[in-house]
């Protein structure tokens, strides 16, 4: 199976612990919410992201096989089928050449809506 590039530039956004999701962070292909006792984090489209949020941007996902090779510097979160890699905007090409020449494809992803079944 190829990797496939999602095309929206994501956030990861740090939030202090208990927050509520706030109404700037709008869905994309990629929107996750991670809540602990120390912290609420975001993944979310950079478009909205206020500039003096504590944040980091851009960032590109890419929908993979579980045990694909993570590029240096790119952050994992897990779905319960595939894993996502965000890959920071200046290490894009060269994490998209890494996986080119281990075998790997790299596609754009083919937008699906809520319910619709994948291929």
């Amino acid at each position: 199976m190829s990797i496939e590039k999602y095309p929206e530039t994501l956030a990861v956004v740090r939030l202090g612990p208990g927050a509520e999701v706030p109404g700037w962070a709008e869905s994309s292909s990629v929107f996750a919410i991670l809540a602990t006792a120390t912290e609420t984090t975001l993944v979310c489209a950079a478009r909205s992201v206020p500039t003096k949020s504590r944040h980091e941007r851009p960032f590109t996902a890419y929908r993979v096989e579980r045990g694909t090779p993570v590029p240096e510097g790119a952050r994992v979160l897990s779905a319960f089928d595939r894993d996502w890699v965000l890959v920071p905007g200046a290490d894009v090409e060269r994490a998209e050449e890494e996986w080119r020449r281990s075998g790997q494809s790299v596609e754009p992803a083919v937008p699906t809506t809520p319910g619709e079944k994948q291929k």
